[in-house]
């Protein structure tokens, strides 16, 4: 089970869940199809992943799908053809599914992807508010080492998100994992 605290390296108190959604609760973006949050990273919705001239015109060149669905229905490698690199996660939104096990994978192919020539990647889900945005920011913590809560206030001046509570804690905890490494790392 995901735990729910996490000490703040700027500070003393803990940071919970609801003080993680306090902060995107502040976010006064309006929701578009999609969002640069990052240089040459983007998150959208599943409309703008299945238009393909509006992804090439844009010069997208991956596609991470976290809607991925066995049924093909969002697309798949097969849908985009050779144009686009892609790589579908079968996550579901809920408060039961862990995402967790996909933080590593995910972000190691954002960063690969922003590594090629070229790149440009597109992190998608339905709606581009709670999947794709928490594998976007396990992205900035784990290969740009920021702390969660900064890493949520960057991608908020750039677009609306909203991570589901289950995917916040588990957030939190690769959060406490990054910094009690960092810990170790300088103790030795």
């Amino acid at each position: 089970m995901a735990r729910t605290h996490t000490r703040s390296s700027s500070s003393s108190q803990y940071l919970s869940v609801r003080d993680l959604e306090r902060m995107l609760d502040s976010c006064k973006l309006n929701l578009h199809q999609i969002d640069e949050v990052w240089p040459n990273l983007y998150i959208g919705n599943v409309g703008i992943a299945q238009n393909r001239s509006a992804l090439q015109q844009l010069g997208i060149t991956h596609i991470l799908n976290a809607a991925h669905s066995k049924r093909g229905s969002i697309g798949d490698q097969q849908y985009y053809g050779s144009s686009f690199v892609y790589c579908g996660i079968p996550a579901d939104d809920n408060t039961h599914f862990d995402l967790d096990v996909y933080f590593k994978p995910a972000a190691d192919f954002i960063h690969r992807a922003l590594h090629s020539p070229d790149g440009k990647v597109l992190v998608h889900c339905i709606m581009g508010m709670s999947r794709s945005s928490s594998l976007v920011l396990a992205y900035l913590m784990l290969y740009h080492d920021m702390p969660l809560h900064t890493a949520i206030r960057r991608i908020i001046r750039k677009r609306a998100i909203y991570p589901n509570r289950n995917f916040l804690a588990l957030l939190l905890d690769l959060d406490l994992q990054r910094k009690r490494k960092h810990r170790l790392c300088v103790l030795l």
